[in-house]
């Protein structure tokens, strides 16, 4: 279960990055759109926001290569369990199949005796 949420948290991680680059490059785009409109007010508000988006690419760079780094360790990690235990690795992977199995096989009949 805790492998599960792991997964589940590095995905929402993930697409949290990626939502994050595309609000990065909306702000640029906007930025550039709006450089012609003039005015102190104007000025001081399009330099808080570089900052501002500056700070947030590096703590995004810094939150992806944490992601990065997690998850080769988890490989590193799963690979070399497999490798020193093949058997363990298989009699694992046979029982999670022989539970979904009854799993699938369970809410196939639920399914057709409803019908």
């Amino acid at each position: 279960m805790s492998n599960n949420s792991n997964q589940n948290a590095s995905v929402t991680r993930e697409k949290f990055i990626e939502d994050v680059k595309v609000l990065t490059k909306d702000v640029q785009d906007l930025l550039k759109a709006t450089a012609s409109v003039v005015g102190d007010k104007a000025a001081e508000a399009r330099v808080k926001v570089e900052e501002s988006l500056k700070v947030a690419q590096d703590k995004l760079s810094v939150a992806q290569d944490n992601v990065k780094a997690r998850g080769q360790e988890a490989l590193t990690i799963t690979d070399g369990y497999v490798r020193d235990n093949p058997w363990n690795a298989v009699a694992i992977a046979a029982g999670i199949g022989f539970v979904l199995g009854i799993g699938f096989s369970a809410g196939a009949f639920l399914r057709s005796r409803r019908d």
